[in-house]
């Protein structure tokens, strides 16, 4: 059965209220109405993230976890006088929150620059309207399965955006993050990019004092007004600088991780140092027999709107807010984000060779060391860079071409795609159709190559982890993560590329922002936890209730995959992750898509009013 999330619809105050109302989610309890009294804002949201002001011509609501009231969005819309001036909202608003904004009959929505606040947006006879949810959106319009954005995510899983990006609902649209979508009382919705990432001109210093501030402020504003507070507490250095933040800010502290099955995992050993410093908070330690294994409950369905990115966890996820919710948490934290952060790819080095040859070369040599690059493939990705166009032009070209030589570096503008053999002909053939479109349009998210790939792991990554927001959602607690905030991202991205990323030192930036506050083994380790032993452990053990699932594959039934060839590959002797990843990815979908089927439209003609929020 589909796990349907709640979610609210943005509606243009259009006087032809009969052709929406017959459609309008009345079941749903919460409204926001326009001046006029028609529905504005419809739908769901909890009465805290919910924050409305006006000023002459213009209302703006903000739906999230920023503590903004009321008085400091009146003075900042007090000038506004078009659905433009409200950038010097989108400019300051802290946290993570949705901007909807009317001026007059015109209506401004957007989300936030990483995909963790989405907006998508289709049409209902002709009138434009927008949401956070492309499957509410699918169940308001009757919407079925886009098959051809289905077989890119089944071909290409997480790829870069757009196609990250995509809604896997007919003639529902996503908007990409950096732009707003502008509504009319009539006729289609357009797109604005509004935001271009900062120039990277900090110093490290001024870099990690800025930082420092921002994530200060990322967790005080969940801190303890809130209740109780959750935290990760991994032993990295991500999670282990939100516990450390959050302990200033709150003394009612629950810190969390999950037991390693890896004898060589030292995650336990940092974590265990960050303990001794958080002498107030309370530990949960999960242990290995306590929670579920990777892979366990294979063909249960997460999410409606779209594929799961994290099926091997998914039941673990579940499991933790659960168990967090049990201590009376109700709001927690995690560093998902930091990685993609702080230990970027090294696209960096075009540019830093054009402005600072000595120190790329310094740098180049680090990185043969840490990483054996082949000299050949180095020369080659730092001389020969195409244009975006046509890097996705060539992505089509070699989708089903023998995977790049394993030492070859990530200098371009994104990992290359490949499709797994598994993968139907058919299932190829629309993907490469839908990578020469994105070539026809494609455009940098920045003009420099280490800054586009930056964000473009970041996009990826947000849209996955806004599933688990919701994952904690549905045990009643409310997942954060500061380290995507706009405010954080756009401090980390002013800062100088070959400072902030480097083969010499891990995590430099969050580290020196950090210094004083998380302790000195944590900000020095130079390893990472492993946790190949959980996978193999739950592969062993639950890889024939996933092979009985895509037994009766509803991917097959699309002609997407072919389910024997999964099975032998499988089977076969693996000699890295790259067949677990790809399999965990065609896990996702093919629970999404079951689960797809159980969204019914909503029944028009409904005659049931909502209540009325004010």
């Amino acid at each position: 059965m589909g796990v349907l999330t709640p979610g609210w619809v943005v509606l243009p105050d259009t006087p032809d209220r009969h052709r929406l109302g017959a459609r309008l989610p009345f079941a749903w309890p919460q409204v926001v109405p326009h001046p006029s009294g028609r529905p504005w804002l419809v739908g769901h949201w909890a009465p805290e993230e919910l924050t409305l002001a006006s000023a002459g011509p213009v209302r703006v609501a903000v739906i999230g976890s920023g503590p903004v009231t009321s008085a400091w969005l009146t003075r900042l819309i007090d000038t506004a006088r078009t659905v433009a001036d409200l950038d010097a909202v989108a400019e300051v608003l802290p946290g993570s929150a949705h901007l909807v904004a009317a001026v007059g009959d015109q209506i401004r929505v957007q989300g936030s620059l990483t995909g963790l606040r989405r907006v998508f947006h289709t049409e209902i006879d002709g009138t434009a309207v927008a949401g956070d949810r492309a499957d509410t959106l699918a169940q308001l319009t009757g919407a079925g399965v886009d098959e051809q954005a289905l077989a890119v995510r089944v071909t290409c899983g997480l790829a870069p955006p757009p196609l990250s990006e995509f809604s896997l609902w007919r003639g529902v649209r996503a908007l990409p993050p950096d732009c707003y979508l502008r509504l009319g009382p009539t006729g289609p919705a357009s797109q604005v990019r509004w935001w271009e990432p900062p120039e990277p001109e900090l110093t490290l210093a001024e870099g990690a004092g800025r930082l420092r501030e921002a994530l200060a402020s990322a967790v005080a504003l969940r801190g303890p007004h809130r209740g109780r507070l959750g935290s990760d507490l991994s032993g990295g250095m991500d999670s282990t600088s939100l516990c450390c933040l959050a302990a200033r800010a709150t003394p009612d502290l629950v810190t969390v991780r999950w037991a390693e099955a890896e004898a060589g995992n030292d995650d336990a050993v940092h974590a265990e140092a960050a303990r001794h410093a958080l002498t107030m908070a309370e530990h949960l330690v999960l242990a290995q027999h306590e929670i579920p294994e990777v892979f366990a409950g294979p063909h249960v369905a997460a999410d409606t709107e779209a594929p799961v990115a994290f099926a091997r966890t998914l039941a673990r996820h579940r499991h933790t807010a659960r168990a967090l919710a049990a201590t009376g948490v109700r709001r927690h934290l995690a560093g998902h984000g930091g990685d993609e952060l702080f230990s970027a790819l090294p696209g960096y080095l075009h540019r830093l060779l054009r402005t600072r040859p000595l120190t790329a070369l310094h740098h180049l040599r680090g990185y043969h060391a840490l990483y054996r690059w082949s000299p050949l493939g180095t020369l080659a990705g730092l001389s020969r860079v195409p244009d975006l166009p046509t890097w996705w032009q060539i992505q089509a070209d070699q989708l089903t071409a023998p995977p790049p030589a394993r030492r070859t570096p990530p200098l371009r503008w994104g990992l290359p795609l490949r499709a797994p053999d598994w993968v139907s002909p058919a299932a190829v053939d629309a993907t490469r159709q839908a990578l020469l479109a994105v070539a026809e349009t494609a455009e940098p998210l920045a003009e420099d190559i280490g800054q586009h790939q930056t964000l473009a792991v970041l996009r990826a990554t947000g849209t996955a982890y806004r599933q688990l927001v919701g994952w904690y959602a549905r045990a009643g607690v409310r997942l954060e993560l500061p380290f995507v905030d706009d405010r954080v991202v756009e401090t980390v991205l002013a800062v100088r590329q070959h400072e902030r990323t480097t083969p010499w030192r891990y995590k430099p930036l969050l580290a020196e922002a950090m210094h004083g506050t998380v302790p000195d083994l944590v900000l020095c380790r130079t390893t990472k936890g492993e946790f190949g032993e959980d996978v193999r452990i739950g592969l062993r053990r639950h890889l024939p209730a996933v092979l009985e699932l895509f037994a009766d594959s509803a991917l097959a039934g699309l002609g997407l995959i072919d389910p024997d060839r999964l099975r032998e590959r499988l089977h076969e002797p693996q000699a890295d992750n790259t067949t677990v990843i790809a399999m965990e990815n065609l896990l996702g979908c093919e629970t999404w898509l079951r689960a797809a089927a159980d969204v019914a439209p909503v029944a028009e003609g409904r005659t049931d009013e909502p209540a009325v929020a004010s």
